[in-house]
């Protein structure tokens, strides 16, 4: 132990009474120019309490020095001080601050209060001054003194003295205290707002955050009783669930943004994957390794922070333990009784208890979760069509091109919202007119998606399987069995080559065996060599133009069944490609200047009205190109079906925004249209508010009954 402390310690029995005394040597007599000796400080450094003689305490040298333990800072260890003592500390500690260690006088609990000091000990001793000291001075505190009580019990009485202020907080004891406040306040601020924090942005208001939590009660009833060690260690752990709370209720936030849903503790983590993916194709590699270390630094903070702050607050309740327990008590009550009244400030109730609420939330819907991946296990073993005969499948599309293309975030916001509709309705209108003049005919409905904002690949599968897929758990399931997919169908029949043209796949896609796809052209089989438009790998009307040069325009013996995935209209909507004339198309290297002129994904995405037109900007693009397509390069046999596959994220189609999207069915051929005039649909590209709303499951069987396919369950054992 260091031998430089002030702090007080237990007496030394051996050393205060030796068994054989000597006789001590006679001390120098007090200068005259040292009152500090006869100040109440002094007096009452002197133990009163002794049962030694003063020949005996003489018998101490002078020099000698009382081995005592380093106390913590005021208002950092278990000694510390409440705010009225913060001051006399400090003096203490500036009067001694130059003073040899040796020559430092514990001081008693009871002392009297420095004020009493004589003016000129007191300016002596704030110089630094060398008085000669006391004989006494380093007798140290004798166990019955509160100082020497409230160090042997780990300074947790209410009111014990705290030790000397060192360093810059004696120079600064206004400072000290000041941040002291400052910094526990915050601690509490952070702590209620880690109970009180929504995980819906619409919830985000004053009167959510300004109510009183019942687990803040609690909390601070437990911490209250419980021993110094265990408080500690309950504390630490309140602090961590604190900060998984909070990292969860900002992973909600974030996935309500953008998917419409919150975030599930059981699925979802293999979604980072794909955003990291996500950010090297939007940013760039170096964007996206700053942005991840930028999160796990968050992350961090955030469970370092939430403990810090618990750990902190827990020993302000253990150091004013009575007052704590009146101030739980109270809040207690008012909490029982705003409960039980039901009062409510800005329609919010006040007596909150949201985390424990969360909690049995979460805790249910993973359960739900791990429920629902068994039912659905047994729900994906049924088919109606799993064992129909190939020459029963699609009999009254024998012969058509089929093309099957999915144009990625076209919503019904798309077509309905007052910034994006006007030019994107103009589009489909002029498109209409355009299939007319060229011989087509087009119907058009609406489909209820199975995802929102993203997870593309859901809203694919649940369209082509019939099945809804509306989560991770359920596509993984779905696609490692052998559920018939529309897609399926036409390759089970033998009478169509299946491929796709998949631009946004950019690794192997094992799944394209599952879809019934004889050939898949991902991102790098397509020739493409321009730049990429943010996340999009290439522009639609190139990816359509390699789909002629690779399969359409080529000789062949059997029709065409191609599903198409667009994907120019995906977030950010920034750079946004223009249509060329489809000679000019080449290897994609022309659109370099395009993609250079286009806008900066950062200068789009975070404003509300620029997003929103950008958007709208898009879905036009790729409509465009499809029906243009369609137009230039479609026969007879021609059979376009073509929709969305989700709604735009929230900032574009709007906090109460619903998960439909358009469908539309073109052909040349009248009778492939005349099999769906029971459906309801209405004519042309845009469907209006009279057409029926179907959920996107329940197509895949309406569209293979309608031609011509007999169902035939699978035949149970």
């Amino acid at each position: 132990m260091s031998s430089t402390t002030n702090s007080p310690q237990p007496p030394d029995t051996d050393q205060a009474t030796p068994e054989n005394p000597e006789t001590p040597e006679p001390q120098p007599p007090a200068s005259p120019a040292s009152p500090a000796e006869n100040t109440p400080a002094a007096r009452a450094a002197t133990p009163t309490e002794r049962t030694d003689t003063p020949t005996e305490r003489a018998s101490a040298p002078a020099d000698e020095k009382t081995p005592v333990d380093e106390g913590p800072p005021v208002g950092e260890g278990p000694h510390a001080a409440s705010a009225g003592g913060v001051a006399d500390a400090a003096d203490v500690a500036d009067a001694s601050a130059d003073t040899p260690a040796e020559a430092r006088t514990p001081v008693a609990a009871d002392a009297q209060p420095e004020a009493e000091v004589p003016a000129e000990s007191a300016a002596a001793a704030a110089d630094g001054a060398t008085a000669p000291a006391p004989a006494d001075e380093n007798a140290p505190a004798q166990a019955g003194t509160p100082a020497a009580s409230g160090a042997g019990s780990g300074g947790e009485s209410e009111g014990a003295e705290p030790p000397a202020l060192r360093g810059w907080r004696a120079k600064h004891p206004v400072a000290a205290r000041n941040v002291r406040y400052t910094v526990t306040t915050l601690a509490a601020a952070l702590v209620l707002f880690a109970l009180l924090m929504p995980n819906e942005p619409d919830r985000f208001r004053p009167a959510v955050l300004t109510r009183l939590p019942v687990e803040a009660i609690f909390g601070a009833a437990v911490l209250i009783v419980l021993p110094r060690t265990l408080r500690l260690v309950t504390a630490v752990l309140a602090g961590l669930g604190l900060g998984a709370l909070t990292i969860l209720n900002l992973l909600d936030l974030g996935f309500n943004e953008f998917l419409g849903r919150g975030f599930n503790v059981v699925l979802d983590w293999v979604l980072f994957d794909d955003a990291r993916t996500y950010l090297e194709d939007s940013m760039g590699r170096t964007g996206a390794i700053a942005v991840v270390i930028a999160v796990v630094a968050l992350v961090l903070a955030v469970f370092a922070l939430m403990v810090l702050s618990v750990v902190r607050l827990a020993g302000l309740l253990a150091r004013n333990s009575a007052r704590a327990t009146r101030a739980t008590l109270v809040a207690g009550t008012v909490w029982v009784a705003c409960s039980a009244l039901g009062v409510q400030f800005a329609g919010v109730q006040f007596a909150a208890r949201s985390t424990a609420g969360a909690v049995q939330n979460r805790v249910d819907h993973v359960q739900a979760t791990l429920k629902d991946e068994a039912e659905f296990a047994k729900e994906a073993k049924k088919d109606a069509f799993a064992e129909t005969p190939p020459d029963q499948l699609l009999t009254d599309l024998r012969g058509k091109d089929v093309i099957i293309g999915f144009i990625e975030s076209y919503g019904r916001s798309a077509i309905e919202d007052p910034v994006t509709a006007p030019g994107v309705d103009a589009t489909l209108a002029d498109k209409t007119e355009a299939l007319t003049e060229a011989g087509y005919s087009a119907r058009s409905g609406w489909l209820t998606s199975a995802t929102y904002g993203g997870n593309s690949w859901l809203g694919h599968s649940t369209f082509l399987s019939g099945l809804w897929i509306s989560n991770q758990a359920r596509y993984r399931t779905v696609t490692a069995g052998e559920h018939l997919t529309l897609t399926g169908a036409f390759q089970r029949t033998g009478a169509w080559r299946t491929v796709g043209i998949m631009p946004g796949v950019q690794k192997n896609w094992p799944e394209g065996s599952f879809y019934g796809l004889d050939t898949v052209y991902d991102s790098r089989e397509l020739g493409y060599q321009g730049p990429k438009f943010s996340w999009s790998t290439m522009p639609d009307q190139y990816a359509l133009s390699a789909y002629e040069r690779l399969e359409h325009g080529k000789k062949r013996d059997k029709p065409l069944m191609a599903e198409i995935i667009l994907t120019s209209s995906h977030q950010p909507w920034a750079p946004i490609p223009k249509t060329i004339p489809w000679d000019e198309v080449g290897d994609g290297s022309v659109y370099e200047d395009i993609q250079k002129d286009g806008k900066k994904a950062s200068d789009v995405f975070y404003d509300s009205t620029k997003v929103k037109e950008e958007y709208g900007r898009s879905i036009e693009y790729s409509v465009t190109s499809l029906v243009d397509y369609v137009v230039r390069y479609g026969g007879k046999d021609t059979v376009l079906v073509f929709l969305g596959d989700h709604q735009p994220l929230a900032r574009v189609s709007g906090d109460d925004a619903g998960r439909d999207v358009p469908i539309s069915i073109v052909a040349r051929d009248k009778p492939v249209l005349d099999k769906i005039d029971d459906w309801g649909w209405t004519e042309g590209l845009k469907p209006d508010d009279t057409a029926p709303v179907w959920r996107m499951d329940s197509f895949r069987d309406r569209f293979l009954t309608a031609y011509g396919s007999t169902p035939r369950p699978q035949s149970q054992p």
